[in-house]
């Protein structure tokens, strides 16, 4: 199936002309909590209750913020995140009634001819933008970070196990590791790995050997995701899943649904999630703050509706 130049102009027009012009109809947006913080630190607990135990190293732990009966223009919320919070792997995504306004600063994988590179991030600390100084400081603590550390080359091992069973024999390499890099609200610490993958290996092959990714998951995946179906309190849906694309050729490039809003137009429910790698060094209430870092910008985008 191909789209012509006439049909994607005549989508394109019929994504702007889905927004809502009835401005007497909005109204503030209240954004609400699925669980609260005595709650919250109470799971993380049990979870390291769990990784004691052996049942798993790291996991991936997320919570929903969201609003009911909201009226807003997607298009326009999109914009608007974009322009505070830019990101390289931002998009804006519509499925009948159901919209992904996406401003992530993470790719999942990506392919260039036989090239497979990878890129998790394990690791944040806030931006200072008052203080340069304070800034640059914060930089460097999230890169001396032993517990961030220890969180990021969990998964960079993982994504080296997971990108083996598809490259050829010895070319899997860590080409970056504990790299620090700034975006508007914070700093991230990202690892990139790569491989050469093997020869006639196919497009379902690559995705069922490397998703869900580990920086959405923990490790090991199998016992995590049982455990993030246990104890969190909303299902992720398109959340911590990808959206990218495939040329012609069969290269691809795929991110990580991150500090993304997603909204039903129909029900009118909005929604969005962030999370936290926990281990069992980590403090639950600063696992809690890193969270409502990470919702920041799309809060301040939504309030000021």
């Amino acid at each position: 199936m191909s789209i012509e130049a006439g049909d994607a102009a005549r989508i394109f027009d019929e994504i702007n002309n889905s927004h809502t012009t009835d401005e007497a109809a909005k109204t503030a947006i209240s954004i609400e909590n699925r669980i609260d913080k005595e709650e919250y630190i109470a799971i993380i607990k049990q979870l390291q209750q769990h990784i004691l135990r052996g049942d798993c190293y790291e996991i991936n732990f997320c919570q929903e913020f969201f609003a009911k009966r909201v009226l807003i223009d997607p298009v326009s919320i999109y914009n608007k995140l974009s322009v505070i919070s830019p990101n390289p792997f931002s998009a804006l995504y519509r499925l009948h009634d159901k919209w992904l306004l996406c401003a992530s600063p993470e790719r999942f994988l990506k392919k260039e001819r036989q090239k497979i590179l990878a890129q998790p991030i394990k690791g944040t600390s806030k931006r200072i933008q008052q203080d340069d100084v304070e800034d640059e400081q914060s930089k460097t603590d999230l890169f001396n970070s032993h517990k961030d550390r220890s969180e990021n080359v969990m998964i960079v091992d993982l994504m080296r196990n997971d990108l083996s069973k598809i490259c050829k024999e010895g070319t899997v390499k860590v080409d970056e590791l504990y790299g620090i890099y700034s975006f508007p609200q914070v700093h991230q610490m990202i690892s990139t790995i790569s491989g050469e993958l093997k020869n006639d290996i196919s497009f379902t092959e690559i995705i069922s050997a490397t998703f869900p990714m580990g920086s959405m998951t923990g490790a090991p995946k199998k016992r995590v995701m049982e455990l993030i179906e246990q104890y969190e309190k909303t299902k992720r849906g398109i959340f911590s899943g990808a959206v990218g694309y495939i040329s012609p050729d069969s290269d691809f490039d795929f991110n990580v649904v991150i500090r993304s809003i997603m909204y039903n137009s129909t029900s009118q429910y909005l929604s969005f999630q962030t999370g936290s790698a926990i281990t069992f060094y980590s403090d639950p209430e600063k696992e809690w703050e890193e969270c409502l870092l990470k919702a920041e910008a799309m809060k301040k985008i939504l309030q000021a509706e």
